[in-house]
């Protein structure tokens, strides 16, 4: 009940509020209606003269009062508006209208601050652009060159040379690999970033995902006398997810570990806390420092550029992970210490 009444109260406190300008319009009118009364106690043909001519006269001095109310009302609007379009305020407190248009002026206000975030927003956005554009000419145009180089020395001679025109060839045919896999990266992040990747949700057996995995890996690991470890107390966890979106996400924090491990091992751990699967992938490579830590999941960032491209990185492998784990109302961390090896944990739903 208390609380009824201080609404009510607060509504009429808040409609005499309104009515402060209009206190002479209201005085007129008394006025009007007080001299009204003394000419029908005295009616006589000055009195009703006098009271015909103070009537129109109050009546004029009201339209009036209204009239220039509203005319300043509408001006001080005016102004404000075109100063909004011509994006002259630099700060909401800039915009002051009559007390009377709290309400609006506090629309206007939060209007502002809405478009000056929407303005901020598309500024990042278009510089995001141009750097992505950016980096996409400078990927593309990388294995284009080394194709086209490979191809013109072979025409100029080299084809006919048994000892280099096989190398030539392989090289050429690594560089298209890369190129294809740098324009499957590009597709899939386009469609993450647009909203157009679709996901099935639904559950699966991860142990039985990792095992499969693990088995495609271990060539990569056997090559560089790695140790491809992983381990499960159990023959089946499900998991809740999109399995061949997870699929992705292991195969590149696997096949990653073993890029940038030259000696030890690569591991992956399962563990259960409550309903939920944590899924780490550990290795003794090379780390990663807490500065590039910052911007690992950004688009083409590398920490050794050099190395990424000599081992076919496009850049975008950790950033479509990042996209991945988050539909999945997950997070990806990172633990690493520079020589001391890194590690990649997220966790998904338990079935």
């Amino acid at each position: 009940m208390l609380a009824i009444a201080s609404k009510i109260l607060n509504n009429i406190k808040k409609n005499f509020s309104y009515t402060h300008y209009f206190s002479t319009v209201i005085v007129l009118s008394l006025t009007s209606i007080l001299i009204f009364f003394i000419v029908i106690a005295s009616p006589s043909f000055s009195n009703v003269i006098i009271f015909s001519l103070i009537l129109v006269f109050n009546s004029l001095t009201v339209l009036l009062l209204l009239g220039s109310k509203r005319r300043k009302d509408i001006n001080v609007l005016i102004r404000t508006i075109t100063a909004l379009r011509s994006n002259s305020y630099t700060s909401d407190n800039e915009i002051k209208l009559d007390k009377d248009l709290n309400e609006l002026e506090a629309e206007i206000k939060q209007m502002f601050n809405n478009n000056r975030s929407v303005i901020t927003n598309m500024k990042k956005l278009e510089q995001i652009r141009t750097e992505f554009l950016g980096n996409v000419s400078h990927e593309l145009r990388t294995p284009i060159f080394a194709i086209q180089g490979f191809i013109e020395t072979l025409l100029d001679g080299a084809l006919n040379d048994e000892k280099v025109n096989r190398t030539f060839l392989n090289k050429a045919n690594q560089h298209t690999l890369n190129l294809n896999n740098l324009l499957n990266d590009l597709i899939d992040i386009s469609m993450i970033e647009s909203g157009q990747m679709k996901m099935s949700f639904r559950y699966f057996n991860i142990i039985e995902l990792l095992e499969s995995i693990l088995n495609e890996m271990r060539a990569h690991a056997d090559k560089k006398e790695l140790e491809l470890r992983f381990e499960s107390a159990k023959e089946k966890v499900l998991a809740y997810g999109d399995k061949d979106k997870i699929r992705q996400v292991l195969v590149n924090l696997i096949l990653n570990a073993i890029k940038y491990t030259e000696n030890g091992f690569v591991e992956v751990m399962i563990i259960i806390e409550n309903e939920l699967i944590i899924i780490s992938v550990k290795d003794s490579g090379i780390g990663i420092s807490e500065e590039d830590q910052k911007r690992i999941f950004e688009r083409f960032y590398r920490v050794d550029k050099d190395r990424s491209r000599e081992i076919g990185g496009t850049g975008l492998g950790l950033a479509i992970v990042k996209h991945i784990i988050e539909a999945h109302n997950s997070k990806i961390q990172i633990q690493s210490k520079l020589g001391m090896g890194s590690e990649f944990s997220f966790y998904l739903k338990k079935g």
